[in-house]
């Protein structure tokens, strides 16, 4: 298995973030990838890479033109307004809400912000831009190796995650989107159906909402039930895309307190559903907060659980990519994330 990791990923290291109306230290943290990097040096899977440039054209088969150039100036822009800036994170405080307009750029700072996010937590710091379009790469990278041949899987190891992060909005600790970034590689390299494969604790409306209206990739997600979880406004098991899309999107919804034995049964069924689809090729947002130890989770998966995760995904014989999502049990996290890619290989062997 191909590992190709972000060198420059701590350039991203929020302060703190907004939570029921306080600002605490951000869950989100540089020790979450030098923990899975530290485990994989421990139990070596494969090479370990750090990825080239990914160009602005191939980040624009995703996400939108003004959405990048904001991403690109917003630090900038932001201590332009005031030296002492600097010092401090940018969070969003105002958002376009139903029939407010957001086709028209604001010249204000703080209203662009809201415009492009959808969350008070996810801060922007001054290495934002070149640790998410690092990471962008890192998946690109890990597709066109895995479309090329020379790898059956590969893993994009790197942080701020992408999962939530929509063709034109930022949110949920994510700016750039490279699951969607990896699938879409795969489909430009020759792929005809690609399917995605959620398993982080949250639901990727991110990848959802880019993939929606598509039928050429499957979005497949098992997640806390949004009627109590994070992102709330996505989803829900009715969701099944529309237009080209209508049935290409399956959500798995789950109670909180969820254990392994039920939560098997939904990777089944997601598992199932990708065969039915065709697909050539799979992306997996590796998130690990499903662990029964994650401080802003609420399932119950334990560490030795995830080596039956990996697996249970090898059982679909394709070409893989993980991309790394969240997990928030610092310690354990390296372990937890390196149990599934250990048991996708010896399950795919």
């Amino acid at each position: 298995m191909l590992i190709v990791h972000n060198p420059v990923h701590h350039l991203h290291a929020g302060r703190h973030e907004m939570y029921r109306g306080r600002l605490v230290p951000c869950h989100e943290v540089p020790d979450r990838l030098d923990h899975v990097l530290a485990e994989l040096r421990r139990r070596p899977l494969g090479e370990l890479r750090e990825p080239g440039e990914v160009p602005m054209e191939v980040l624009r088969r995703i996400h939108s033109g003004r959405y990048l150039d904001f991403l690109s100036r917003a630090w900038d822009d932001w201590v332009a307004l005031d030296p002492a800036n600097a010092q401090v994170d940018a969070l969003p405080s105002v958002w376009p809400v139903r029939g407010f307009r957001d086709d028209v750029l604001p010249d204000n700072f703080a209203a662009r912000m809201g415009l492009f996010s959808f969350d008070a937590g996810t801060p922007l710091t001054a290495g934002t831009w070149q640790a998410a379009r690092a990471g962008a790469a890192c998946a690109v990278e890990a597709a066109q190796a895995v479309a090329s041949g020379g790898e059956r899987s590969a893993f994009a190891l790197t942080r701020p995650p992408g999962h939530h992060a929509g063709a034109d909005f930022f949110g949920g600790y994510c700016f750039l989107n490279n699951a969607a970034l990896a699938a879409q590689t795969l489909r430009d390299r020759g792929f005809e159906r690609v399917a995605v494969l959620d398993v982080d604790y949250h639901h990727g409306n991110g990848t959802q909402s880019i993939f929606y209206a598509r039928g050429d990739v499957l979005t497949v997600s098992l997640h806390g039930d949004p009627r109590t979880e994070y992102p709330f406004y996505l989803g829900h098991a009715d969701e099944r895309g529309t237009g080209a899309g209508e049935g290409f999107n399956l959500n798995l919804p789950l109670p909180r307190g969820t254990d392994f034995a039920r939560w098997r049964v939904a990777l089944a069924a997601g598992i199932d559903a990708i065969g039915r689809f065709g697909a050539q090729a799979l992306v997996v947002s590796l998130g690990v907060d499903t662990f029964e130890g994650d401080p802003i989770s609420s399932f119950a998966l334990r560490s030795a659980d995830y080596l039956q995760v990996g697996r249970d995904i090898a059982r679909l014989q394709l070409p893989t990519v993980f991309v790394f999502e969240g997990g928030y049990a610092v310690a354990e996290v390296g372990v937890n994330a390196v149990n599934v890619l250990e048991g996708f290989e010896k399950g795919a062997a």
